[in-house]
């Protein structure tokens, strides 16, 4: 019975280290990430829209949920907005390394009429390693700019 009490500290210390990879996968499973390639951070300095929903700056991680759609996360409050993918695009001959994002950058007179507003419109999602995605169009004058994220492995 000795030599029971003495191997079993060692049997827990194993089964858990054996655990780990398996409990780590879970916590991935549970708040709706996807591991691996297709998924990015970025640091976004500017209110936005999205969905037709306005999102304010901070820090957004973007993916693919387990059920395949296209989705930005809130790193912070962990709140997510599907995203409608209208067209997959592809890359450039020489697409960058980094994933980026581009924005339409319209005006908006809204809400006093009086005074004119910049409004940033997310449009294209560029992951590393995939397509880019086509999530809104702006059929007005506009112009584009560009947030670049870092790559989540």
């Amino acid at each position: 019975m000795k030599k029971a009490i003495r191997t079993t500290p060692l049997l827990i210390i194993m089964v858990c280290l054996m655990a780990w990879p398996l409990l780590a996968r879970a916590a991935d499973t549970h708040s709706g990430q996807t591991s691996g390639p297709g998924a990015a951070v970025f640091k976004i300095p500017f209110e936005f829209k999205a969905a037709g929903k306005k999102i304010p700056a901070g820090e957004y991680w973007f993916g693919f949920n387990q059920a395949g759609k296209l989705i930005l996360r809130q790193t912070a409050s962990g709140k997510e907005l599907e995203l409608q993918v209208l067209e997959k695009l592809s890359p450039p001959e020489q697409p960058p390394a980094e994933p980026r994002l581009v924005f339409d950058e319209v005006g908006d007179f809204a809400p006093s009429y009086t005074e004119y507003f910049t409004v940033y419109v997310l449009s294209e999602i560029w992951l590393s390693g995939q397509d880019g995605f086509l999530v809104h169009i702006t059929k007005s004058q506009h112009k584009e700019k560009t947030v670049t994220g870092t790559a989540v492995k």
